[in-house]
């Protein structure tokens, strides 16, 4: 009686410890309620309303990349795929190392930072010899 005992005992453990490794590999523990776990929530720098999106909306009044002010970062538990989100406009960019196919990375740019910088420092120099003309006419 004993021996029915504690085999019993330990087939139900065994099956106890099975279900829990079944539910971690789902994803869906407490730790991961979903799917798609959180990196983060990030400022949107001067190059994502750069993104060449694919087209834009026909409503005027839809958010646009350039809108966005808030980048949201999100990882696919069960593929790796790591997408990057607008918070207005939903635009986002993904990218899975792992998948092995050409995707999101390299991102398309209307405009690179090096071109920004450049459009920047002629727009200070424009302005520095606007004031040193006006300066010269006084």
């Amino acid at each position: 009686m004993r021996a029915a005992s504690i085999a019993i005992s330990a087939f139900a453990l065994l099956l106890a410890g099975c279900s829990r490794m079944e539910a971690a590999n789902d994803g869906d523990s407490p730790k991961n309620p979903g799917r798609f776990a959180g990196i983060g929530v990030f400022e949107a720098g001067r190059l994502w309303e750069q993104l060449a999106t694919a087209k834009p909306s026909a409503e005027p009044q839809a958010a646009r990349i350039d809108d966005d002010e808030h980048i949201i970062v999100v990882v696919d538990t069960h593929t790796g795929e790591v997408r990057q989100c607008g918070d207005l406009s939903g635009y986002c960019v993904a990218m899975n190392p792992w998948s092995g196919l050409p995707g999101g990375a390299p991102a398309k740019l209307v405009k690179h930072g090096s071109d920004l910088d450049a459009e920047a420092r002629r727009a200070a120099e424009e302005e520095a010899a606007r004031k040193a003309g006006k300066k010269a006419a006084q």
